[in-house]
């Protein structure tokens, strides 16, 4: 269950765009991103080494795979739009929930999208036998997972979609959600659609996991139970003992 309270230090700087400074934990992935995009260009064999190839973890047992893929980007703009999406998101998330359990979600969310694609990987026909073979790269598989974090947290905030349409958080991640689902169908355009869908399933099964306590929800209840028992030996009813609005 996420915490109540932030466990980090507000930066002293301000922004008049966006979410608000950078927290720690989307600090800390934003740097590292940016680390393993320079390295990947000056040594392009990493890409091969260090992207998720289903081929790789299950023949070659590459298991830092679904990890090492995250950090990795195709492109100036592919690792822009996802440090964009990172900051938009992760910053409210975060501040939300504090920096532990941000970063958890974000791995999980992110594994969770690679565990979704090494899966789909290993379905029959020909969307299987490609994904089998294709690399994947990149954050967009747990930017995916924020984003449907907000949506259930944020329902009603804007989205622009297309930098252009308004759209509340919740039909925004139900089109993209819907898209990804579509496309992934057929894998077209060499994006990982199946990752980014995957992201969507991983970040909500967490968050609805984590609520989903029933010995938290018992021990919840009762102690609303034993509140409400105890307030009624104060509540006063004006007009003697007729029924009426309570004053405490």
């Amino acid at each position: 269950m996420a915490p109540t309270l932030p466990s980090y230090r507000p930066s002293s700087s301000s922004y008049s765009f966006g979410p608000g400074p950078l927290t720690p934990a989307v600090r800390a992935l934003i740097a590292a991103n940016v680390a393993g995009f320079l390295l990947a260009f000056l040594v392009p064999e990493l890409t091969l080494r260090l992207g998720l190839r289903p081929a790789d973890v299950f023949e070659r047992f590459a298991l830092w795979q679904p990890v090492t893929y995250l950090f990795l980007h195709r492109g100036l703009s592919h690792i822009l739009f996802n440090m964009l999406g990172l900051w938009m998101f992760g910053v409210q998330l975060e501040r939300m929930w504090g920096t532990a359990y941000f970063a958890r979600y974000y791995a999980v969310a992110g594994v969770g999208a690679a565990v979704t694609t090494l899966v789909a990987s290993l379905l029959p026909g020909s969307i299987g036998e490609l994904l089998y073979v294709s690399l994947t790269i990149g954050a967009s598989g747990a930017i995916y997972g924020l984003l449907l974090a907000f949506a259930i947290y944020y329902p009603d905030r804007p989205i622009y979609f297309w930098m252009l349409f308004p759209i509340p958080a919740k039909y925004f991640v139900l089109i993209i959600g819907a898209i990804s689902l579509f496309l992934a169908m057929s894998e077209v355009g060499g994006v990982a659609h199946t990752t980014h869908l995957g992201g969507i399933v991983a970040g909500y099964l967490y968050i609805k996991g984590g609520r989903m306590r029933p010995l938290a929800e018992i021990t919840y209840r009762y102690q609303r139970w034993k509140i409400d028992r105890h307030r009624r030996k104060f509540d006063v009813y004006p007009g003697g003992r007729g029924p009426g609005p309570r004053v405490h």
